[in-house]
């Protein structure tokens, strides 16, 4: 079959490669007919998160079921799925408490307690690392599905796969976010970051009640799309101190809720770059240090942007004397995914609006360079398999 591999830093190739095969019994084989390229995914093209050997990339894919093992009740051939990002056992202790992406079964090799930089990892993710179970990823014609009981959620035909497929990770990742910031109605939401996820979880803000939801990002065309798709207040990094503004927005005291969509990848300057080498740290926190000035009093912020490495000189003074919550991991997506479909289902939000390029899974390696140059407007790439 197909699959889009990751060989080096900035090389990703189509090769062919082995079918995937049944190896246990929870197991299934889908058929990919959708998946996506998700901004964590650079991650691993640009070096920020280590991968040695080859793998196939991706942990954004739809399709349809082609074969499942014998314990596998819940789908069967012919069904239409969306599969969650993380690979999650569903019966260990954190898997049970609806922590998903926390499984002590599916990353045998990595998993541990202590969340270290190269060891004692999470829960497996498709296409993500050795460190994450090195588990082939969904950017193929063909992926094996662990625990094919417990991920999979069936889809109807009503739908387009462009409709759905942000189910797999983008949409419940947003969706965390604003969770997770409390937004329960009235309150000012900062979205840091209007790519993607950044988008959704603007989205989702206007749904849960939001009075005030501002997109906050260095790129027009992101900003354009904040205020076309999520129908946000914009606010662009390069022309106005993006702090003072938000101040100034909400009578001095700061936004209710701050939400970093960015992560380590924000924007550094050439002081941050040669830090970044003295203290072996990748990429900055400087999208977390402008959530942390920009949020009042006693607000949360919630962190859904990546980072991989610890950071010196970590505010924490700041967040004490602000009296801050800090809520951050990955979106428990099996948890959400009912609900969220049911959003889907019931018309409460739109999803597909925010792609901006649909690309047959051949030129993988084309949508890669043209989503991490930031060019031809590139805002969200679908891969045709």
């Amino acid at each position: 079959m197909k699959a889009a591999v990751f060989h080096k830093l900035k090389d990703i190739r189509v090769d062919n490669v082995d079918d995937p095969i049944i190896l246990d019994p929870r197991d299934a084989i889908i058929r990919v007919t959708s998946t996506a390229i998700c901004g964590s995914d650079l991650h691993i093209y640009n070096g920020m998160i280590p991968q040695l050997g080859n793998m196939v990339m991706g942990h954004e894919f739809m399709g349809v079921v082609e074969e499942t093992g014998a314990q596998v009740k819940n789908i069967k051939k012919g069904d239409r799925v969306i599969v969650p990002f993380p690979i999650s056992c569903g019966s260990c202790f954190f898997c049970q408490h609806g922590h998903y992406p926390h499984c002590e079964n599916s990353n045998p090799e990595h998993y541990g307690p202590e969340g270290g930089i190269l060891s004692e990892k999470g829960a497996a993710l498709y296409g993500y690392t050795d460190l994450y179970g090195g588990y082939a990823g969904g950017q193929a014609e063909y992926v094996r599905v662990p625990f094919a009981d417990v991920g999979p959620v069936k889809i109807s035909d009503q739908f387009t796969d462009e409709q759905v497929l942000f189910l797999t990770d983008i949409f419940p990742t947003g969706y965390s976010a604003v969770h997770w910031g409390e937004v329960k109605g009235g309150e000012t939401v900062a979205v840091f970051g209007c790519g993607p996820v950044g988008l959704m979880a603007q989205k989702v803000a206007w749904i849960k009640g939001a009075k005030r939801v501002i997109g906050i990002d260095l790129e027009d065309y992101r900003l354009d799309m904040a205020r076309r798709s999520a129908k946000s207040e914009t606010i662009n990094l390069k022309n106005v101190d993006a702090v003072e503004a938000i101040r100034e927005m909400t009578g001095g005291r700061g936004a209710d809720v701050c939400i970093d969509a960015v992560g380590m990848e924000a924007d550094k300057s050439i002081l941050d770059r040669a830090l970044s080498v003295l203290h072996m740290e990748k990429g900055t926190i400087n999208a977390l240090r402008m959530c942390l000035s920009a949020v009042r009093r006693g607000g949360i912020v919630s962190v859904v942007g990546v980072y991989g490495t610890p950071f010196d000189n970590f505010p924490w003074h700041q967040i004490f004397d602000k009296g801050l919550t800090i809520k951050t991991g990955q979106a428990p997506v099996q948890f959400f995914a009912d609900e969220l479909y049911g959003w889907v289902d019931q018309g409460k939000i739109v999803l597909d609006d925010i792609i901006t390029h649909t690309l047959p899974l051949e030129q993988a390696s084309h949508a890669y360079d043209i989503f991490n140059k930031k060019e031809d407007n590139c805002v969200k790439v679908v891969l045709k398999p």
